[in-house]
């Protein structure tokens, strides 16, 4: 959206690969595919170059052809061209850090864990050059997402209403709380710049979800123009309904022939001060993944369809970030009528 140099890249990719604790002598592998930005390549190139570590830019074959590529999530399997490929494979597991510029990443693909387990840390990147920019992350922002780890850790109950009606108990047993800081610092970490949130796994989840005007319907990069209530049960919505927008979400429920498609995924909310509620408009549908909606502070983010917690793989995979929503953790305010609060 606005014109930066390559100076500009390189400088951000720099600061974002010594976030990611990239050290002299460390091997880096820029993952892209022929749809990749080609400066973001060059950026992440010499940004690790800078950093003193070996680098090698690899490009693999395009994305899978996934049944649902309205998702465009990384839900699913993942990179076809990996995951046939052990040789591909094995290259990733002996980086110590992969830089992925690939459209759709291994967001969702086991063969990320197979990945991580070997140690390697993994950023994804795929959002516009002045968002990845405003939203450059800072060290402090990771103690700031554990705080809310540690509090989903140590409860039991998480719940979300709001002024028009949203009001649902999410049972937070085994729920696998995680967090995204914007830089994957640790061994076997997963990270994706831009983002700032805490999220959960939870498997059971009860009462209704209403969608305001001006929410957002992630991938589709949708503002909701009129409300939409879903009913749930037991972490699966029962019913949609509402106006245009409720009939497009049963319709794709519907459309995926998937039997997660319903269910209910993570869950959580942003902390991201610098993300920007209304750059979902601003930019064209493939100039961005929306992370600014998706981590924006104060939101409520929940999603459908895979859910490696209870091993569920799925392509139907929607984000719906809220504003708005009040959620608390056993009777802890987070958020207060979207507006994160300071405990």
């Amino acid at each position: 959206m606005f014109d930066l140099s390559s100076a500009d890249l390189l400088d951000a990719f720099t600061r974002e690969l010594r976030l990611c604790k990239v050290r002299e002598g460390e091997h880096v592998v820029v993952l892209s595919e022929p749809g990749s930005r080609g400066d973001y390549v060059a950026a992440a190139f010499g940004a690790a170059k800078a950093c003193g570590a070996h680098v090698i830019a690899v490009t693999v074959p395009g994305g899978s052809p996934a049944p649902m590529p309205s998702t465009h999530t990384g839900a699913g399997p993942g990179l076809l061209s990996v995951l046939n490929d052990s040789a591909a494979q094995d290259l990733l597991k002996s980086a110590d850090l992969v830089v992925d510029l690939t459209r759709e990443g291994f967001i969702h693909a086991p063969v990320q864990q197979e990945i991580r387990r070997a140690g390697t840390r993994i950023i994804f990147i795929c959002d516009a050059p002045d968002v990845l920019i405003r939203n450059l992350p800072k060290e402090n922002d990771k103690a700031q997402v554990q705080e809310g780890v540690d509090l989903l850790e140590r409860s039991s109950v998480m719940r979300v209403t709001s002024a028009v009606g949203t009001d649902l108990t999410v049972q937070l047993a085994g729920a696998k709380p995680e967090f995204q800081c914007g830089f994957a610092d640790d061994p076997g970490r997963w990270d994706h710049w831009p983002s700032t949130m805490v999220l959960c796994w939870p498997e059971i989840s009860n009462g209704q979800i209403v969608l305001d005007e001006g929410d957002i319907l992630l991938p589709f990069k949708e503002y909701v123009s009129s409300p939409v209530t879903l009913q749930v049960s037991d972490g699966h919505i029962e019913k949609v309904s509402g106006g245009a927008q409720a009939r497009m979400l049963s319709t794709f429920f519907d459309d995926a022939q998937d039997r997660w498609a319903r269910s209910l995924s993570h869950m959580g909310w942003g902390l991201m001060r610098t993300a920007d509620w209304f750059a979902t408009a601003m930019y064209g549908k493939d100039e961005l993944m929306g992370m600014d909606a998706r981590a924006f502070a104060g939101n409520f983010l929940w999603s459908t369809g895979p859910h490696p917690v209870l091993g569920r793989e799925s392509y139907a995979h929607l984000d719906i970030a809220m504003r708005g929503c009040t959620v608390s953790v056993d009777g802890t305010e987070v958020v207060t009528a979207g507006t994160l609060t300071d405990r």
